[in-house]
Order: C-alpha cells, then structure tokens, then sequence
C-alpha cells in the first residue's frame, strides 16, 4: 500500500507548489474515517482511495483532485457529510465528493438495464465539473485492477458495465490508454477463453520476433536522424488482446492473418515536423493502399491529432505508425485530464482550467444544454444520437426498449440481440419505418422493427455480415442443424436404397436398437454420418441386421488388367484388384470379402468417371453427380465443399454415394487448386516454387489472375497425394512474408 509521503512526492514532482497541507489533512480524514474496513481481498480500505489518487497524479492533476480522490468514498461508506467536508475542505471539494457520491447511487445503464432515463442521469451526475469524471473513471480502473477477488457473478457483471460504460466514456474523452487498460480488463473476465488464447498467441509472438521492435525503432530513428529530425523520438509497442481479438472479430480475421500487432509512434517537436517525418517514411518505404488518415489537419471529436500511415517498413513487416507532436502525444494519452495540467507557475483556478477545455469536455457540456432543453429522454437520444460511445450504437425496438450494439451492426445484430429465434426467422427490416436491406449498418437513435417468416433459416452467409458474438453463434449453430438436415436427407435416400436391395425396409425405429453398435448418439446423427459419407450405408444395413454379414456377390472382368467388377446383393457395383475365388464369367459366388476394404466404391464399369475442374484428393468428403451424355453416363466427383454441388439440391436422384478408399499402396497424385496473393516483387515466385517443392507436391498448372502495384493474385493446380498434404503446403505458404492470403478454390 503506498504511503502518505510517497502520494505527495508524486504530486510535488509535477507540481513543487502542491499545497501538501491540503494532502496530508485529506489522507489523515480518509485514514479515520475508514477506520477498520476492509476490501474485499483483505487489504484495508484505504487502500483503495490511495491507489485512486495515484492513478490521478499519473495524469498530472492538481492538489484538489487528488483529494477529492482520497475522499471519494467517505460520504457513501463512513459517517461523513457533505457539511463536515465543505467546512473542513471547502464547498468546491466538498460538491465533488457529493457528485462522486450520486453516481455510485444510479443505475448505471448495462445489459440488464439499457434505459435513457439512466444515462441521462449519468450525464447529469458529470456535467458540473470534468474532474468528477476523471474521479470516476480512476475509481473504476483500480476496482477492475482488483476484481479477481469478487465473485464470478459480480466480476461478470462489473466487467460488463465497464466494457459498456466507462471504456467508452473513457475514450470518448480521449483518454486512450484507460480506455484500452479498462478493455482488456472487463475482456479477461467477460471472454477468459478468448483472452488467455490472445494473450498466449501474443507471448509466443514477441518471443519469435525478439528484438524485432527494437530493430525497427532503431531503424526508424536513424533514418529520420539522417534526414534532419535529430529530436524525433521512436516507440514501438505490441498491440493490447482486447484491441487485436475486436479486430479479428470485425474483419472476421484469423490471428495470423493480422498484419498490424506492432504500432509505433513517431514523436516531433511541431506540426511541420509532422509532416516531414511523414514525407521521409513515405519515401523510404512502400505504403499499404488506403491505410493513411490526417488527423491533425482533421482532428477527432476527443482532440485526438494525429498522422496515421502503414508501411511495409523494415524486415518487410506492416508497420502501423502514428505520427504527432508531444503535445498531442500528451492529449492521446490523458485526453481530457491533458487540458488541466499545470506547469510553469500556471494559474490553477477553476477559471484558467475552462478557458483551456477540450473539444471533448466541450461537446459534453453541449449536450448536457441539449438535455436541459428536452422535454424527455427520448428526444435528447434523438438530438445527441449518443455520440458518448463512439464505437457503440444505440437503437429502439418499436415499444422503445433500448438496444446496444457495437459500431457496425446490422439488423440481424439487432434481431439476435432481441431474441435468438427472432434473429433465426429474420427476412426484413423497416429502419425509421423504411423497408432497408439487411445489410445496412444501423445509426444511432435508429428504430428499428423486424420482418419475420416461421420458414426462415439464417443463410450461413450472414456470419460474415453480422458483427456480434451472440449473432455468430447463433448462426453457426443454425447453419449446423441444417447442414445435418440436409446429409440427413440424402443419407435418408441412400438407406432406403441399400436397404430395399437387400429385401429389407428402412425405417428410424429399426435403427434405434443398432445406435451402440454405430457409435452414434441418436437416429438423426447416424442418418446424416451416411449422407456425409462418415459411414457406410452396408455398416447399418449390418447393424441393424447383423445376420447379413455374407454378401452374395457376382464377378465380371473390368477390363483393365487385374481388377475386376464386383456386384453385391444388396445391389452396389464396386472395382477390386485381384482374382476372386471363383465365379469370374458372372457365375455367382459367396466370399467373406470385407466390403469396407474396398479401393473404389460405388462405380460402375460402364459409367466414365472425371473430377471436377478445381479436382478432389484423398480426404475430401466426395459426391458424384451423374450426367448423360450423348456418349452415354457420366459421373462427376466433387468435394462436399463445391458450391456447384447447389445446382443439385432439388435434383436428388443424380447424386451418387462415392468415397475414398485408397490402402497404403496408392502411388496416384490428385489435383486441387489453390489462390495465392503475394506482394509484387523480385523473388516471390522463387519462394512460392521452392516451398511447393519442398512438401513434394507438383505444380501442373500456374496462372497470374490478377497484377496489381503492390500484389499479384495467381492460381496454381497443385498434384499431392492428399488432404493432409495439401493442408500442409497451404499452411507453409501462409507462413511466407511475401504471402498476404492463401485459399483453396473449390469453383
């Protein structure tokens, strides 16, 4: 716990004129009146007050704040008054305590509790004075700081409010490195999965690239030395979890397809300067289309100036940089907190800290006049929009329930985050009484009202639009149950089938019996493993039938040298190397052959057989559709994965059962095809063909789609032996640096 005189050492470091009367009078009332209390990790209450006023010297904040600080629980938590702390402290402290005091009393808006009413009274609560807020939020970080010694559902619900509330808030005053702090705070708990998995992802990462930022520090600062700005300071940083998993959730990105962990910021004395070091980056080293944004000349709402580029810097990395002043390097970090820093013998009264107020601050109290003004709640939300969460959007159902969402979302956000099944049965939306599409990004103060339909399943599509967890896995789970619904039905198909060349009819009562001796759980599960090819529709003819071991089967030459085809009883033709035992002119014989064993299914001799255009391999799940032909039948081997396969859908009796079943003495190659968009330079084919090289898979055909400035989309016909091999060379591919994307084209 820290000290008395260690709290007034910080705050005469920045401030040698620091009333430490004032200090030492704060710390001693807050001492007694705590008394004996305790947190909830056993540490004394005071505790808590004195690490507060700490995070508050961070900022630089002057005397009174910090005892504001040190007295911000009294009146709530002891037997203190707002009288006895206006005569000991004076009125201006004495109203602060008792503005921190009201806001402990709301009901602060969360997801149990999304009202206007309550964010009014906020607003209401920080109007008089910007050091309340910064109070509040200092407040905050430290209980989040300790919250490990909460309960589950108190670290849930405490997590969420800050994710929702002061993160926001904190950012929309410009108070970047809180907000991102109270972020990956409130993430730990709310997603501790997610979080130790980015975390974890992270660690590896700076391990692997030791030195890297360093390496690139040093680079920058020499270059920028050589050119003249022998002042400028270079910092490199890896990016927070929070801010690298909303990314990988907004642009629906894996972690190693992020490009941008490390940020680095770029330091100068003034505005030109800005722009020279812009200029001398710019001129060095490529940069990434798209990705520069001026905020100095263009700043942000919450002050926030700033030069924002990427380039493919040192080490051919993306390097994400910002460039700015040291001054607005100081707003960028304190926000708010920056305009009430006092230096140089500066005037602390109340009046000096309002003539130097922030845009932010100032948009605040604008809106608390546009409150003033409304008749309701509901108006003010129309009037501000809610511009506090920048990167939140509130909108209404058709009653005026209050919905939140984050920057982006679309109606089925909307749908999915009223109910699941209103989300599941979603075809329309009306915005503002309009009919909009469903793609369209919702704005704050939006009403919005849902088109259902009973019959509506969620295209699988949607994941890629939607922007919400919940929708996602909705969806997900969604797009699952049809999927098995749809295997089901063509599993369904091949039993009847098989079953009735057997003699026997097929029914899911029947199977129920057998599900121990399938390893399936129930009835459905076991249909669809047959329509996706998982398991053989001779298998439950077996279980369920286990006195049909036998096959009687009859035996013709192919016509290739040694194989022969083989038609069983229950009406499937197959190829099998070899002589059978006897039988070869189509006389009938009774072999124990195990028809699971057998190298190519579901084939006949007369049928030609070829794969489709982007080829199949050895662990593909594969489905053939029969053509004719004027030359006769023809089946076509697809990968389950073709969207090719949709035209077939209404066309059940055109798909034919096939599977892989090649034994270890396979020598055959297959062929897939692959996209690859490198960057466009000297070397990159040399490193595209020796990695292909390297995993022993055959380049058959090469094509550049597409050259563009700084990238080159190609497609390659690859030959490997199989799935996993494919699998293998697409993973080494990605890990090329000269490599931005590598897919498998199924179309």
């Amino acid at each position: 716990m820290m000290r008395q005189y260690e709290l007034v050492e910080r705050v005469q470091k920045y401030k040698p004129d620091a009333n430490e009367a004032l200090l030492n009078k704060a710390y001693v009332y807050a001492m007694q009146k705590h008394g004996q209390q305790k947190r909830a990790s056993g540490d004394p209450y005071i505790s808590h007050p004195l690490e507060v006023a700490a995070i508050l010297t961070d900022m630089h904040l002057d005397e009174s704040t910090i005892a504001v600080a040190l007295l911000h629980d009294t009146i709530e938590d002891t037997t203190a008054t707002r009288a006895e702390i206006d005569e000991l402290f004076g009125e201006d402290i004495g109203r602060l305590v008792e503005g921190l005091t009201k806001i402990k009393k709301l009901d602060l808006v969360t997801k149990k509790a999304k009202q206007a009413e309550n964010l009014r009274k906020l607003l209401l609560a920080i109007s008089d004075d910007v050091r309340v807020l910064l109070v509040k939020l200092a407040d905050r970080l430290h209980n989040m700081r300790t919250l490990d010694h909460m309960s589950p559902e108190k670290r849930a619900r405490i997590s969420e409010e800050t994710m929702d509330i002061y993160a926001p808030l904190a950012g929309r005053m410009g108070m970047q490195d809180m907000r991102e702090e109270l972020e990956d705070l409130s993430f730990r708990h709310i997603n501790p999965e997610a979080y130790e998995t980015v975390t974890r992802r992270l660690e590896e990462l700076s391990k692997r690239n030791e030195g890297l930022v360093k390496k690139i520090e040093t680079e920058l600062g020499d270059l920028l030395v050589a050119n003249g700005l022998t002042d400028a300071i270079v910092k490199g940083r890896q990016k927070k979890p929070y801010s690298v998993f909303r990314k990988m959730q907004s642009k629906s990105l894996s972690f190693e397809q992020l490009s941008d962990v490390y940020g680095f910021r770029i330091i100068v004395d003034d505005i030109p300067a800005c722009y020279r070091a812009l200029g001398i980056v710019h001129t060095r080293w490529r940069v990434v289309p798209g990705r520069f944004k001026d905020y100095i000349s263009t700043p942000k709402q919450n002050d926030y100036r700033s030069l924002h580029t990427t380039i493919v810097g040192p080490s051919r990395q993306r390097i994400e940089l910002q460039i700015r002043t040291k001054r607005m390097h100081e707003i960028a970090e304190f926000g708010i907190a920056a305009h009430t820093l006092y230096k140089d013998g500066a005037s602390t009264s109340d009046n000096d800290i309002l003539s130097r107020e922030s845009n932010a601050y100032s948009w605040l109290r604008h809106t608390i006049e546009a409150l003033a003004e409304g008749d309701s709640p509901e108006e003010f939300l129309e009037h501000t929009k809610l511009e506090l969460f920048q990167d939140q959007v509130f909108c209404f159902t058709p009653k005026g329930k209050l919905i939140a969402l984050p920057r982006g979302a679309t109606p089925i956000d909307f749908a999915y985050a009223v109910h699941t099944n209103i989300g599941d049965t979603t075809v329309g939306a009306k915005i503002n009484g309009r009919i909009m599409p469903l793609v369209t990004r919702l704005a704050n103060g939006d009403e919005v009202e849902i088109i259902r339909s009973g019959v509506q399943v969620p295209p699988a599509a949607w994941e890629e639009i939607v922007v919400t967890g919940k929708a996602r896995a909705a969806i997900r789970r969604a797009t699952r149950l049809a999927i098995r619904k749809q295997y089901a039905g063509l599993g369904h198909r091949i039993l009847e089938r098989t079953f009735e060349r057997a003699g026997k009819i097929f029914s899911r009562d029947a199977m129920k019996p057998a599900l121990h001796r399938l390893g399936q759980k129930d009835v459905e599960d076991a249909i669809a493993a047959v329509g996706r090819g998982e398991m053989s529709s001779l298998d439950v003819l077996r279980a369920v039938y286990p006195d049909h071991l036998e096959e009687r089967v009859t035996a013709k030459p192919s016509g290739d040298d040694g194989w022969f085809n083989v038609r069983s009883a229950s009406g499937m033709i197959f190829k099998i190397p070899g002589k059978p035992k006897s039988g070869i002119d189509g006389s009938e014989l009774k072999t124990d052959i195990d028809m699971d064993t057998m190298p190519i299914r579901g084939i006949s001799s007369n049928v030609d057989v070829q794969f489709a255009p982007t080829g199949a391999v050895p662990g593909d799940r594969i489905v053939g559709i029969m053509n004719t032909t004027e030359k006769g039948n023809r089946i076509t081997i697809y990968p389950i994965q073709s969207p090719t396969l949709q035209r077939f859908d209404d066309q059940p009796d055109r798909w034919i059962d096939v599977r892989w079943d090649l034994d270890e003495a396979n020598k055959s190659r297959f062929m897939a095809r692959i996209m690859v968009n490198a960057l466009n330079e000297p070397g990159t084919l040399a490193k595209l063909a020796q990695t292909v090289a390297g995993v022993d898979v055959n380049i058959r055909v090469f094509n550049t789609v597409r050259v563009a400035t700084d990238f080159t989309e190609m497609t390659l016909d690859v030959e490997v032996w199989d799935l996993r091999q494919l699998n293998q060379l697409l993973a080494q591919l990605k890990d090329l640096e000269c490599v931005a994307t590598v897919r498998r084209l199924y179309e």
